[in-house]
């Protein structure tokens, strides 16, 4: 089970993350886009951890999070991103707890809320490369009987390997697709960065 500080503290972890990884983030997205997303995502970030609610259930924690990112990201990143976190949020609502059934929920309801937004399916070279792996290792871990931490864990590893999966694929949808052939050989900052975010969830949830 996460309750409302336990997902402060993996906003709060996703920062530390992305301050840390922001200048690689940013030259891997000078190569196929406009060399802002570390920097952009880390002024996000440092928004979100600031709109942190004081004792608030998880629901609220992840709507507050997004609605910051949404306010201070630049570019594409914040209405994705904040999307994510929003309709994560929606989906756990009131509840002082979440569970893995309902943290699944609000994985799928992120992917759900990204993939409605950009219009980008996997292999469209997106965040979506990372993200949509994620919650299926996610959904098939839960369905085989695995506790949170451990749902957690394999959606983390399939965000990485679906980030790395991004480098052979020419992108079809933001501004990359604009390069074509050249987006080739590059790795997606948005799947980076994405795969970074969860990894702070892993982190968070195998200390609990």
């Amino acid at each position: 089970m996460m309750d409302g500080p336990a997902f402060a503290s993996w906003i709060r972890h996703a920062a530390e993350l992305v301050s840390a990884d922001a200048e690689r983030l940013t030259r891997l997205d000078a190569a196929i886009g406009d060399g802002d997303h570390g920097h952009n995502l880390h002024r996000g970030f440092t928004a979100a951890v600031a709109a942190l609610p004081d004792g608030a259930p998880p629901g609220k924690v992840l709507v507050a999070a997004g609605r910051a990112i949404v306010s201070k990201t630049g570019g594409a990143s914040g209405p994705l991103y904040g999307t994510a976190l929003r309709r994560a949020g929606k989906a756990l609502g009131d509840a002082a707890e979440a569970d893995a059934a309902a943290l699944g929920a609000a994985l799928k309801a992120a992917l759900d809320g990204v993939q409605e937004l950009g219009q980008a399916n996997e292999g469209d070279k997106t965040m979506i490369d990372a993200l949509a792996p994620a919650v299926a290792a996610y959904e098939a871990a839960l369905a085989d009987g695995a506790d949170l931490a451990a749902c957690v864990r394999a959606a983390s590893d399939a965000a990485d390997a679906g980030a790395a999966a991004t480098v052979p694929m020419q992108a079809r949808k933001g501004r990359a697709s604009y390069l074509g052939p050249r987006s080739v050989d590059h790795l997606d900052p948005g799947a980076s960065s994405t795969a970074l975010i969860l990894r702070a969830l892993a982190d968070v949830t195998g200390q609990e």
